[in-house]
């Protein structure tokens, strides 16, 4: 298989989990988690998954599979422990022309789902192209300790100072060489290292003179997130 990598927005979209078991709890876990709305269909529950239906958060819509179930839905994952199920499920949502996800049988897969590290609007995924989900796991922890929650910080910090630098209606070259240099700087390490005060010297180094580095940190409460991580 050759997979082709690509971020798909989840927010208010509807997912179906075929099975409820541990490995379909992580499923709907990391669904919720992207703003997915839930559909389930399983025999049994673990406890966790019985507490989400309790609270409202997942939609428990009965002990079997029908393809009746697939009506307005994204995509799909089959995380049975039958395998004949979920090559059903597959092939009913595939007819479809839906995504679908059948956990450890590749064959009965058109999209599957890579190891994740996120910090904040930071997002790395790895993937061996299901060839060892040990080995991409091993790398998702390397890359977890690699890249902290310094990362996040830096992106909510760029993204208000994104806005600020294009509305200034400087030229799209000088607008390139002021964002080269914030990456290419130390600003994430003396984020890691706690050290606001550095933050905001190099930014003072970088910025033009006619944007204020105060009113970015403040902007939108940007100084209270910096504060409560740090």
């Amino acid at each position: 298989m050759n997979y082709y990598p690509f971020f798909f927005e989840l927010k208010d979209k509807m997912a179906l989990v075929v099975g409820g078991g541990k490995v379909a709890q992580r499923k709907v876990e990391t669904l919720l988690a992207y703003g997915s709305l839930v559909n389930m269909v399983a025999k049994r529950l673990t406890s966790r998954l019985e507490e989400l239906v309790e609270k409202g958060e997942v939609h428990y819509i009965g002990k079997d599979f029908d393809e009746k179930q697939l009506d307005g839905v994204a995509l799909v994952f089959a995380a049975t422990d039958d395998k004949r199920l979920n090559h059903k499920v597959s092939e009913a949502a595939r007819m479809r022309g839906m995504l679908v996800n059948a956990v450890d049988q590749p064959e009965d897969c058109n999209f599957i789902v890579p190891a994740i590290v996120r910090r904040g609007d930071l997002v790395i995924a790895v993937s061996t192209t299901g060839k060892s989900p040990a080995l991409a796991k091993m790398l998702r922890e390397r890359l977890e300790l690699q890249f902290g929650y310094e990362y996040e910080i830096f992106l909510v910090l760029i993204g208000k100072l994104r806005k600020k630098i294009l509305s200034m209606g400087y030229s799209q070259e000088k607008n390139s060489r002021i964002f080269n240099e914030i990456v290419r700087s130390d600003i994430i390490k003396a984020l890691e290292e706690k050290n606001l005060r550095r933050v905001e010297e190099i930014f003072q180094e970088i910025l033009p003179p006619d944007i204020s580095v105060k009113d970015i940190f403040m902007d939108l409460d940007v100084l209270d997130t910096v504060g409560g991580v740090l």
